[in-house]
């Protein structure tokens, strides 16, 4: 339990909420908070669904930038490390995520959300990545991840522009998953992955692992990676589960242990 990033755990679904009022900055102390809560979800069994919440008013606006205005060369070579191997233990969960963005999910904001699976955002929530506007370019994630899901086109106009997107738009252009009334964000957030908490957690973690490392080479080492994932779930009890269920009683019926 860290002071501005805690874990609350209910029913096999674990929520990283970040408390660090008035906009849940992310500054160092945050980013290794994050890192320990992703760490602390991802070795927990009991733990089968993931979301990340700021709050019912703001996601995260970004990084904290006072502490940055005066950084050298030498300190944010470093500083960025850090940054990036806290969000990137995000992406690494190896349950299903899903981010929960009320108000603004801006800068490393937004990149955070970009680590999970999945966004719901409320209908007055904003996006973007407005680093431009400070004379610098998004530095956790936002010139990778974002093109990878929107595109390269739309992804160069969000970091050109430094601007805002509406949910509207985010949800046009794939960038968040699902839009609604701003007090339904959570309830949604729960709903959505709340359909994986009881299913093969062995064979959630190897599809996520599956098409996560597909997406960076070629379609033939893909092929390949896939190919080992699915012999090795063979070697567990829920495929067995699994199959005989579907034997004896049809599809969908399964109960699985995550082993």
């Amino acid at each position: 339990m860290g002071e501005f990033v805690r874990v609350e755990i209910d029913a096999a679904i674990a929520t990283i909420r970040l408390d660090r009022p008035p906009m849940n900055a992310l500054n160092a102390q945050v980013q290794s908070e994050v890192a320990a809560a992703a760490a602390q979800v991802s070795d927990d069994p009991q733990v089968r669904a993931v979301i990340i919440y700021g709050g019912e008013k703001v996601f995260a606006a970004g990084a904290d930038i006072k502490e940055m205005a005066e950084a050298s060369y030498a300190d944010m070579a470093a500083d960025s490390r850090r940054l990036q191997d806290s969000f990137t233990a995000v992406a690494r969960i190896g349950k299903p995520v899903v981010a929960a963005i009320t108000g603004y999910a801006l800068g490393g904001g937004l990149e955070l959300a970009l680590c999970a699976d999945f966004r719901v955002a409320g209908e007055s929530a904003k996006v973007g990545q407005p680093e431009i506007l400070l004379g610098i370019i998004p530095g956790a994630g936002g010139t990778q991840r974002l093109p990878r899901l929107v595109g390269p086109a739309r992804a160069k106009d969000i970091v050109f522009s430094g601007r805002f997107v509406g949910a509207p738009e985010a949800l046009a252009i794939g960038l968040v998953d699902v839009v609604v009334p701003d007090a339904e964000v959570y309830q949604a957030a729960r709903d959505l992955v709340g359909r994986y908490a009881s299913g093969p957690a062995v064979a959630l973690r190897a599809a996520k692992q599956a098409i996560d490392a597909g997406l960076e080479v070629d379609l033939a080492t893909g092929l390949e990676i896939e190919r080992l994932h699915f012999a090795g779930l063979f070697a567990t009890e829920d495929q067995r589960a699994g199959m005989r269920s579907f034997i004896e009683n049809g599809p969908g019926k399964a109960t699985f242990a995550g082993r």
